[in-house]
């Protein structure tokens, strides 16, 4: 009953699923041009546009986790996971052939594997209302991963879509998140009136570190083991950028509403079908910028498991910036999980607290972050020593970023 139920949600919702992310400046989803002069390659007639972009962003960390109640002979390392990173190097170029083909590839050489390659994709827009996508690209699921990617509020997303969830089963293969991110596939999406939109895509479901067709048919659902994603947007006041922060739009006034949903079926090796769906708001007034989102999941076992049980999860934040004065940007957010599920007691409560300071003129952003991870109604000690194990209890974050 309860998978009917997933499909028929999935089926109803799907239709009416949007992006607010098709604002020209930002396309690419790395760097925003608003407001910037770079280097264009274009014919006179203006139907073939070529613009190249890079993103490098360089980290300093300091990452301590608590001791669990382990006991202090087995000497272990408070500060781990600490020093210098550069998170992201992105060299891209995006564009447009034909007033009717945009296209997008970007190399994020600081990843690895699969994830070098962060995305590559071609947009046909037969009109403003009907457009296809197909190729490696962000799936349609939460303001926080379909935000422009050097324009976050915070130099890290929210832990609640990141951390794996707890399950009470040894089963390495099985470690599902709640975000999806970026995933090869299809999708159709459009604007209407400038207010709503669509998105509606199936894509592997094996995220941004596999580029290759590795998914076979369901063993209970007779359906392709893929990931069935949509999301719908409302937008008042005209299209939101895909911005939490820049110093070239502080008299914007924008807002938007969402609804996502996702059904990853047979999502892992051993093996589970994910249901996701998830609410947002997001405004730009002047120097504010607010947004706030919600997400659940049920992760419910095959029936070659023979594991009856399911298990749901939920999540969320609440994040704001304001521009203090036209460089300096205060911020503040708090998030938290469910991680170990609706049915145990207790959840992981993260407030955040950081500045962003853009340097005029140079495309400079530096950005600083301090996070704090607490534990709050667990039955016992155990539970609550184990809803954050790999978890940094305080965590400390200087990033300083060059775009182009």
């Amino acid at each position: 009953m309860k998978q009917i139920f997933t499909i028929i949600s999935i089926i109803l919702l799907l239709p009416f699923t949007a992006v607010a992310q098709h604002e020209e400046e930002t396309e690419n989803g790395v760097v925003s041009l608003a407001g910037k002069e770079g280097f264009t390659i274009g014919t006179k007639k203006g139907d073939f546009v070529f613009k190249p972009y890079l993103l490098v962003q360089t980290c300093a960390n300091f990452n301590y986790y608590d001791e669990e109640g382990l006991d202090p002979a087995y000497n272990q390392d408070n500060v781990a996971n600490s020093g210098f990173s550069i998170p992201y190097a992105i060299l891209g170029f995006t564009g447009k052939a034909f007033n009717k083909v945009t296209f997008n590839l970007s190399i994020n050489a600081a990843s690895s594997g699969g994830g070098i390659l962060q995305q590559a994709w071609f947009d046909v827009q037969l009109k403003k209302s009907f457009a296809i996508r197909v190729g490696k690209f962000k799936t349609p699921f939460t303001h926080a991963y379909l935000t422009t990617l050097g324009e976050t509020l915070m130099p890290t997303v929210p832990v609640s879509l990141t951390s794996s969830v707890i399950l009470p089963y040894s089963l390495n293969a099985v470690t599902p998140n709640i975000g999806t991110g970026f995933d090869l596939g299809v999708e159709i999406h459009g604007l209407v009136k400038d207010k709503f939109g669509y998105e509606v895509g199936i894509f592997n479901g094996t995220g941004s570190s596999v580029n290759l067709a590795s998914k076979t048919f369901s063993d209970d659902w007779h359906i392709p083991s893929l990931l069935y994603a949509g999301r719908v947007t409302y937008m008042p006041k005209g299209v939101m950028p895909s911005t939490q922060g820049n110093p070239n739009r502080l008299r914007e006034d924008k807002m938007l509403f969402g609804l996502s949903t996702s059904l990853n079926v047979e999502s892992e090796n051993e093996s589970t079908n994910d249901f996701r769906a998830g609410a947002e708001f997001a405004m730009l007034k002047n120097r504010l910028y607010l947004g706030a989102e919600i997400y659940y999941m049920n992760v419910g076992f095959t029936e070659r498991q023979k594991i009856d049980e399911s298990y749901n999860y939920l999540g969320g934040y609440v994040q704001g910036g304001y521009f203090v004065t036209n460089r300096l940007q205060a911020t503040a957010r708090y998030d938290f999980f469910n991680r170990n599920g609706l049915d145990s007691d207790g959840f992981l409560n993260m407030p955040a607290v950081g500045c962003n300071y853009f340097f005029k003129g140079c495309n400079l952003k530096l950005q600083a972050m301090y996070q704090f991870i607490g534990r709050t109604g667990h039955e016992t000690q155990l539970d609550r020593d184990n809803d954050d194990l790999g978890l940094a209890m305080h965590s400390g974050t200087i990033l300083l970023q060059y775009t182009f």
